[in-house]
């Protein structure tokens, strides 16, 4: 290599060395006579000096040069003349006269500024990507990101975890989300699909006796589109024989910690991660993945309402809904308008209405207060502990839709009441969830987390009797209000795992069809085992306190699940489609 040095490595210790350097124009300043760039590489920006009456060749480069372009400088590292240091570049000490400078390759004029961290049409930015990742703030993105991976590399690693691939063309099974396909050639009709986890195969090596595998794995989802998913992702994907619970649980922690505390600027609230049950999450969060950083916790007000005459509240508690409600502290001054925007609110989150109560001197101000006796007021206000200045946020719905609505809300008056602390990591366990839950609309079960979780209680009879009722081996590891991942203790018996499949409606011929390989794996001396994933681009996204997981991907797909850079999906040749046996009728 030419380069010497890279820009961002140079410091006053490094006066008086030669340099060689190559990187892009980030900025020029032609102060009459002296051009000033600042040349930027990977590493950081330095600033160069052009001389006219010492090197007219360099200066002339200088000159022509725009933001940018690639440029290779040679000359003598100085020290910056006194008071002209800049204190805020790490290599603000010092500078580079330019004896030489060659332009390596110019650049058409930029359809945004790279040098500012400016608020851009994300379009643009997925267009341009390259371009995108030039900036400071999506090129420290991707380097955390690659911290974070070599972090749980090297911790796990430490712990005797094995590293192994498994396919990417993989089995269409009935479980989970809809796949992405992919025809084969060779066997006319037939599918292969790109893999949604490796969770089978993953079992599959426990059955194999590699008794502690990862892998950074590519995975891939054909689901609509939202800040925290994209078609295609990156999970870090662990299974483990003869563990329990708590095990994986101790073992990820540990791991959590390690790379919020390495590879983050934001402190951890709590050490160790307070742990939970899905029942305790909903009834205090209404979430099961809660943003632990703020308080505002949901309040049962069933009791105190439990004889009103007011229909919105006793009909539902009649048909067992509950009555509960959140505190806003403050809103008590929001006016008609707000409130009415804030009721539309509930009810496109789900709610068929939304009470609300302002608690002002003389009493309750709201649209339901006056069906309300001052007893029933009175003991609202005590149970939820609202002051005067505050406001109540009430639902009456069935048990699941009033904690989802407020859980909602709460997030909303979180961020309007300035109540959440963006430099805090809040992570907690959430433990106990259901085994399986009731679709109505289908008529029969299904898995809370996926088929493969084990029950508390491992009998198949008790699991036939109440699927519902039974507690399983799951665990969701949540921070910030996101789900950053999730596994369970799983099932290692074929008769266990049968019942599951026959509960959620699948005949005997379908399951030995989508997952007959897995029982015939378990009838050779399967081991208890159990695992997790955990997404890389949602840690990725807490740690550097990015909104949305595109922002830590290095080419992520649009809202559309386009790839706007390669225009992608896009028609193919005809004749590719002939060799895959066939043919596109497009209604």
């Amino acid at each position: 290599m030419r380069r010497t040095h890279r820009c961002g490595d140079l410091t006053a210790s490094h006066a008086g060395q030669h340099a060689i350097l190559q990187g892009w124009v980030h900025r020029q300043r032609d102060h009459g006579g002296l051009i000033f760039i600042d040349l930027r590489d990977r590493a950081g920006i330095v600033q160069v000096v052009f001389n006219p009456e010492i090197t007219p060749d360099a200066h002339k480069v200088a000159s022509e040069a725009h933001g940018e372009y690639v440029l290779e400088i040679e000359g003598p590292v100085s020290l910056r003349p006194a008071g002209t240091e800049n204190s805020d570049l790490p290599t603000g000490a010092i500078e580079v006269v330019a004896i030489r400078a060659e332009v390596l390759n110019p650049s058409l004029p930029l359809p945004f500024e790279v040098s500012r961290d400016a608020d851009l049409d994300e379009s643009l930015r997925l267009r341009y990507r390259y371009l995108d990742l030039r900036r400071e703030r999506m090129k420290n993105n991707i380097v955390t990101r690659a911290k974070v991976v070599k972090t749980m590399r090297d911790y796990l690693d430490e712990r005797g975890f094995i590293e192994i691939e498994t396919p990417i063309l993989t089995k269409s099974t009935l479980e989970g989300a809809r796949d992405y396909l992919v025809p084969s050639r060779v066997h006319p009709g037939e599918f292969y699909a790109l893999p949604q986890s490796p969770q089978q195969l993953k079992q599959i090596l426990m059955v194999a006796g590699l008794d502690r595998y990862y892998q950074i794995a590519r995975c891939f989802r054909d689901e609509d589109q939202r800040g925290d998913r994209q078609p295609e992702f990156t999970q870090l994907d662990l299974e483990m024989s003869f563990v329990e619970r708590n095990d994986v649980l101790e073992l990820m922690e540990e791991l959590y910690i390690r790379i919020a505390e390495t590879c983050s600027q934001r402190k951890l609230m709590a050490k160790p991660f307070p742990r939970y049950s899905y029942e305790e999450a909903l009834r205090r969060w209404g979430s099961d993945k809660p943003d632990l950083r703020f308080g505002v916790e949901l309040v049962d007000l069933s009791d105190e309402v439990g004889e009103t005459t007011f229909n919105a509240f006793s009909a539902v508690l009649a048909a067992g809904g509950v009555v509960k409600g959140i505190v806003a502290p403050g809103w008590a001054s929001l006016t008609r308008k707000e409130t009415d925007a804030l009721i539309d609110q509930a009810k496109q989150f789900g709610a068929k209405g939304l009470v609300t109560l302002a608690v002002e001197a003389d009493g309750l101000r709201g649209g339901a207060a006056k069906f309300l006796s001052e007893q029933e007021t009175g003991r609202i206000v005590a149970r939820s502990g609202a002051s005067l200045g505050d406001m109540l946020l009430i639902v009456a719905d069935q048990p699941l839709v009033a904690a989802d609505v407020l859980g909602r809300l709460r997030l909303e008056v979180g961020r309007r009441c300035n109540l959440i602390d963006d430099n805090l990591l809040a992570f907690g366990w959430i433990i106990d969830f259901p085994l399986m839950e009731w679709l109505p609309e289908e008529n029969r079960w299904t898995f809370m987390h996926n088929p493969f979780c084990s029950a508390i209680v491992m009998d198949a009879d008790a699991i036939r009797a109440n699927p519902g009722g039974i507690a399983s081996n799951q665990y969701d590891l949540a921070c910030n209000g996101y789900e950053v991942g999730g596994g369970s203790i799983r099932i290692h018996k074929p008769e266990i795992q049968r019942v599951i499949y026959e509960l959620m409606g699948y005949s005997k011929e379908e399951t030995e069809a989508s997952i007959g390989h897995m029982l015939e794996a378990f009838e050779y001396g399967a081991p208890p085992h159990g695992g997790i994933a955990t997404g890389l681009e949602r840690t990725v996204m807490l740690m550097v306190d990015e909104p949305n997981i595109r922002e830590v991907m290095a080419f992520p797909k649009n809202q559309s699940a386009q790839d706007l850079l390669m225009n992608a999906p896009s028609g193919v040749d005809e004749r590719q489609l002939r060799d895959l046996h066939i043919g596109l009728h497009l209604g």
